[in-house]
Order: structure tokens, then C-alpha cells, then sequence
């Protein structure tokens, strides 16, 4: 009992220090996917039933701290960082672009069953059923990793839900190459290019895995405790 209340006491703590990100979302973007999509984020957490679902220890960077992708860069510079990893991943000929999903459809499942487990934890049955066509979302951008034969070797779709974007999907290949660096990076340089948004969001800290927590910090996520509205 003691050690469950000390725990609790030590989430009260690092909640109170978290910075507040408010968050919009704006249903002209998408009414249904907008909807569906604060839903989600606002529901009950699973394990803290009094917050909502996204709102402790989100994994966001403040956009506006950076002037242009220069400085964004620079900010994750240094041996072994993101930058670095990226790097590495141009010099092999890796490539980011935007794609049709359904142009890569073998890529694509390939990739998503290349692993049984992912950060720990199994991938979900609908990853292992193939796919045969997609259907995009007018709210959403959908890039992808070529290698340097053309091959996806990575993807990530991306929300546009007010004034922040968000990671909806992330997954790759495992190599060492630094594609998903270079993905990542790639995302938040053209993002803070744009001047369209505040924040870009990557799930939360809290319950993701060691390595993962350490892959968003070398690329700038910090916590935050997201306040969402809708409009």
C-alpha cells in the first residue's frame, strides 16, 4: 500500500512540472477523422481513468522555437545523434518522399511483418493482415523511406489536426542506416518550413518502451501535459 501511494505521489510530482501544450483540433479539416481522432485522444486513460488518453507526458516538439530547419538541425546535432543518423542514411542514398500508399502495397506489409515484436511488446493481428488498398485521408500526409534501388523501406503517416500534427503511424525496416532518423528529421524540417503548425506530436513518454523514449528525446520530443479542445 505504501509503495503504491509513494508511486502515485511521484506521477502527482512529475505531473505538476510538465509545460502545458494546448492543442486544437479543427473539424473543417476532416469532421469524421477529426472527430474519430479527438475521441481517441480524449477518451479515459487505461491505467489513469481521471486523464484523458493523450494527455500525460506527450511527446511533442514546440515548433516555434525553431526559426527555420537549420536551427531545428542543429539542435540535434553531435556524435550519435539524430542528426548524425540521418545524415548517415543520406550518404547511403536514402531518400524521403511523399507517396501513394498503394504504389507500395507489398513494401508496405513486408515491413510490417518483418517483426514479430516491436518495442516489447507483439504486433497487433491487423499489422500481419495484408493490406490491398488504402484509402488516404484528406487530413493526412503519407510519407515514405526509399532506398537507394527505389525500396520503401520506411513509412509514417502523419495527422494534420489544427495546430499540430501528429505521428499516426511509424514503422520501418530494421537496419542500422538511420532511415527512420532520417524520416523523422525529414517530417519536422518540412513542418517547421510550412509555418502552419505549433506542435508535432509522437505519441506520449509514459508507457513507451526504453529504446523508444530514447529514440523521440535524440530527436527533440520533450513531455508535455496536453490540454485538447475541439472547434
Amino acid at each position: 500500500m505504501t509503495s503504491k501511494l509513494s508511486q502515485l505521489f511521484n506521477l502527482a510530482l512529475d505531473i505538476s512540472r510538465l509545460p502545458v501544450a494546448r492543442l486544437e483540433f479543427r473539424l473543417d479539416l476532416n469532421p469524421d477523422a477529426v472527430r474519430r481522432m479527438y475521441a481517441h485522444f480524449t477518451k479515459p486513460h487505461p491505467k489513469y481513468k481521471i486523464f484523458q488518453n493523450k494527455s500525460l507526458g506527450a511527446a511533442l516538439i514546440d515548433l516555434n522555437r525553431f526559426a527555420d530547419p537549420e536551427a531545428y538541425m542543429a539542435n540535434v546535432k553531435g556524435r550519435n545523434s539524430a542528426g548524425f543518423h540521418a545524415r548517415k542514411a543520406m550518404s547511403r542514398g536514402y531518400r524521403v518522399v511523399e507517396i501513394d500508399r498503394n504504389d507500395f502495397v507489398e513494401d508496405i506489409h513486408e515491413i510490417n511483418t518483418s517483426l514479430d515484436v516491436r518495442q516489447g511488446r507483439p504486433m497487433a493481428e491487423a499489422y500481419r493482415q495484408k493490406q490491398t488498398q488504402f484509402h488516404p485521408e484528406k487530413n493526412y500526409k503519407y510519407f515514405g523511406v526509399l532506398n537507394a534501388a527505389g525500396k520503401l523501406t520506411a513509412y509514417g503517416d502523419i495527422g494534420l489536426f489544427g495546430n499540430f500534427v501528429a505521428f499516426d503511424r511509424l514503422l520501418g525496416l530494421r537496419n542500422n542506416d538511420g532511415a527512420m532518423h532520417l524520416m523523422v528529421t525529414e517530417i519536422i524540417c518540412r513542418t517547421i518550413e510550412s509555418h502552419a503548425y505549433g506542435y508535432l506530436m509522437y505519441d506520449t513518454f509514459f508507457g513507451a518502451s526504453p529504446g523508444l523514449r530514447t529514440f523521440k528525446t535524440m530527436l527533440g520530443f520533450e513531455p508535455y501535459r496536453a490540454k485538447y479542445s475541439l472547434q
